[in-house]
């Protein structure tokens, strides 16, 4: 089988592409033909050795996929030959077939695109679990959302929606803000060109958002923080643009808001049976047609390099695939 490895931690044009033998799965593991891999941001990252995680070498970068069953080991029950499954593993889904725990895999209904579902589980389970899990979020409420157009910010517009919330999706060009609003955002705000704190206040008549999601850290996320409603939730999801903001906490005494830390990775750890129930309400919500996730491009393997450069320089609006 072929394989995009990180052989040494660097720049995505680093990886390199190697054949393989096919893998067989051990007690209690399965072994999935990739239809498709999805990369998210971490993976710029974590090939330079600059995530909290970080494996062993060589490793494939990728933590998500879907895919068919093509063999099955002892002592794995539920699963069989031809199932159609999507799975997490942390990295290693670009190739064409990963072994992984069966504890890593759900079921995918027929009527779901496989390549939609490859993009569901870290970004769209990381914000159901952030809006539902952590901060509550309930009908009527405002939300706004930082980095909008990336992988995590449309999921949040998405899920936001769903959920009953008035979204404000906040990006930085015209362009990403009219994606926004084709996938659901009831107003958006251009930061490059706006102040956001007021921006913020102006659409929620003065009151505050309710909720802020933010995946990008850095200059804005002080200007959200001050936007917030009394009692509000700021969720701090990852931070995309490299610098991690320092809060004066002043601010979360005065406004009463909560800032809540967004931590799925271990979440699917201390309760995957929680996590699980998340990721079959996503598939749920896609097969009755709620959710519908955002390709922003398809690569080949031998292009995953061109596609982590889309992704770090945030180009991307939506999910970026790798199609063995």
């Amino acid at each position: 089988m072929k394989a995009v490895l990180c052989e040494t931690l660097g720049p995505p044009e680093t990886l390199v592409v190697r054949d393989l033998p096919d893998p067989t799965p051990g007690p209690g593991e399965v072994a999935v033909k990739v239809a498709a891999a999805a990369l998210n941001f971490f993976d710029t990252l974590i090939i330079q050795g600059k995530y909290q995680f970080k494996p062993d070498l060589p490793f494939s970068p990728g933590a998500e996929f879907s895919g068919t069953v093509s063999a099955v080991g002892d002592g794995v029950s539920g699963f069989a030959v031809g199932d159609k499954v999507i799975g997490y593993g942390g990295w290693g889904a670009c190739r064409e077939t990963v072994v992984a725990p069966a504890g890593k895999l759900v079921h995918v209904p027929d009527t779901i695109d496989r390549e939609q579902a490859a993009g569901l589980i870290v970004t769209y389970g990381t914000t159901l679990h952030a809006l539902a899990d952590r901060a509550k979020l309930k009908p009527g409420e405002t939300l706004a959302v930082l980095g909008a157009a990336g992988g995590a910010g449309a999921a949040a517009v998405e899920i936001g929606k769903i959920m009953g919330a008035r979204v404000i999706a906040v990006a930085s060009t015209p362009e990403k803000l009219a994606f926004c609003r084709s996938i659901g955002a009831d107003e958006t705000i251009d930061y490059s060109r706006e102040d956001l704190k007021t921006r913020l206040k102006e659409l929620t008549g003065g009151k505050g958002v309710d909720v802020v999601y933010d995946p990008v850290g850095g200059a804005h996320a002080e200007a959200a923080l001050r936007a917030t409603a009394w009692e509000g939730r700021y969720l701090v999801i990852g931070f995309a643009a490299g610098e991690i903001p320092k809060f004066p906490l002043n601010l979360v005494l005065l406004k009463g808001c909560d800032v809540l830390g967004v931590f799925w990775g271990k979440f699917t750890e201390v309760d995957p049976e929680g996590d699980r129930a998340n990721t079959r309400q996503l598939l749920d919500w896609m097969a009755e047609g709620k959710l519908s996730v955002a390709i922003h491009a398809r690569y080949a393997m031998e292009e995953t390099a061109e596609a982590l450069g889309a992704l770090a320089r945030r180009e991307v609006k939506g999910k970026v695939l790798i199609v063995p």
